[in-house]
């Protein structure tokens, strides 16, 4: 059997990467809570007491603290998420979703968005905080610092109308993939 001296129980490929600090950007750590502040935003997050947040030499050193089962899947996770966090307040995150139908249409009334997705009323979505919509054709884009609440409000508004499977009319995300179903007519031909 091999000793286990001097080594940790639990490995992560992506927890033992440092995250570099970029110019401009500021992280602080206060007991389970780390803060990045930058050019375009801050962000806060509170971290799991399974791990240990460390800044040294603008580099964030993610390590664990305590062993449990969860330990590694959650070393590598705070790993990511203040990655993103570094990330989005350098250069920011969007998601953008096309709109396909006869009559769809997107609108911006302040910075809420308005579509006109075929029912009898338009449908409001209001911007969350730090969240930015813009308008441009049929294309919206959503854009933020948060990774997460960006993908999510991308989600809601994706919800409001999903594709449907024959004419692939509604929200979908760009350049995404719709499959199609052949109609009553075309099964009837066969």
């Amino acid at each position: 059997m091999r000793s286990m001296v001097g080594r940790s129980k639990f490995m992560s490929r992506v927890g033992k990467k440092p995250i570099l600090i970029p110019k401009g950007v500021e992280v602080k750590i206060e007991g389970k809570k780390v803060k990045v502040k930058g050019e375009k935003g801050g962000l806060e997050r509170e971290v799991r007491p399974e791990v240990k947040v460390e800044v040294k030499d603008s580099q964030v050193f993610v390590t664990p603290d305590v062993e449990t089962k969860q330990t590694s899947s959650l070393w590598g996770l705070t790993r990511q998420l203040i990655n993103n966090m570094v990330e989005g307040v350098t250069k920011g995150y969007e998601k953008k979703l096309e709109i396909e139908g006869l009559g769809f249409k997107a609108a911006l009334e302040g910075e809420n968005l308005v579509l006109s997705v075929g029912f009898s009323h338009p449908v409001k979505i209001e911007a969350p905080k730090n969240i930015k919509f813009s308008v441009e054709k049929n294309v919206i884009t959503v854009s933020g610092v948060d990774k997460e609440l960006v993908g999510q409000t991308a989600a809601v508004v994706k919800r409001v109308k999903k594709p449907e499977p024959y004419k692939g009319k509604g929200i979908r995300y760009f350049r995404e993939k719709i499959r199609r179903k052949e109609g009553k007519k075309a099964v009837a031909t066969k």
